[in-house]
C-alpha cells in the first residue's frame, strides 16, 4: 500500500516531458552540449527526475529543478570524458539563461527576428546553415556536398553565425544594457 502512495505523488512523466523537454534540450545546448549529447542528456534528466520521486509545485520550480538536474548530468558526462570543468565556469549560466528566456519575451519573437536576419543569407552560406542545423551534417559532410574544404565550411559557418548573432542582438537589444 505504501508503494502505491509514493507512485501517486509522482508527477505525470508524459506531461512533464511534453511541457519541459524542449526547454531542457535548449538549456543543454546553451551549456555546450552537441545535439546528440543534448538528446541523450535530456532523456537521462527525465529518467533521473522520475526515479527521484520528484513532486511538481509550479512550472518555474520544475524548470529550475530540471535545469539543475540537466547541468549535473552534463558535468558528469564531461568528467567521464576526462574534462574537468569548474562549477564556477557555469556560475553565471543560469542567470544568463533566465535573462534570455524571460517569460515576458516569447520564443516566437526570437524566431521572427532570426527569420528576418536569415533573409539576406543566400548561396553556399545558406545551404551550409541548412545542412548543418536542419540536417545535422558534419562539416566534412557539408564540405563534400558543397565541394569545399572542411576548413572553409568551418570558417564560413563561423562568420555567418557571428553575423546572425550581431543581427539578432541589435534587433532584440541583447544583452540588455545595464543602467547606472
Amino acid at each position: 500500500m505504501m508503494a502505491v502512495a509514493v507512485l501517486d505523488k509522482r508527477v505525470d512523466l508524459e506531461a512533464l516531458i511534453h511541457t519541459h523537454q524542449a526547454g531542457v534540450w535548449r538549456y543543454l545546448r546553451f551549456l555546450g552540449a552537441s545535439r546528440t549529447e543534448a538528446e541523450d542528456l535530456t532523456q537521462e534528466t527525465f529518467v533521473a527526475v522520475w526515479r527521484s520521486g520528484f513532486e511538481q509545485y509550479s512550472d518555474a520550480a520544475t524548470a529550475a529543478y530540471l535545469r539543475t538536474t540537466a547541468r549535473s548530468r552534463f558535468l558528469m558526462m564531461l568528467r567521464a570524458r576526462g574534462r574537468r570543468p569548474k562549477e564556477s565556469d557555469l556560475a553565471d549560466v543560469d542567470a544568463d539563461w533566465l535573462a534570455l528566456t524571460d517569460e515576458g519575451e516569447a520564443w516566437d519573437e526570437r524566431v521572427e527576428v532570426l527569420q528576418k536576419c536569415l533573409q539576406p543569407v543566400t548561396g553556399k552560406s545558406r545551404e551550409a546553415l541548412d545542412l548543418s542545423y536542419r540536417l545535422g551534417l558534419t562539416q566534412a559532410e557539408i564540405a563534400e556536398r558543397l565541394e569545399m574544404k572542411p576548413e572553409g565550411v568551418k570558417t564560413m559557418l563561423r562568420r555567418v553565425i557571428e553575423k546572425l548573432r550581431q543581427c539578432m542582438e541589435a534587433k532584440l537589444k541583447w544583452p540588455p544594457q545595464e543602467t547606472a
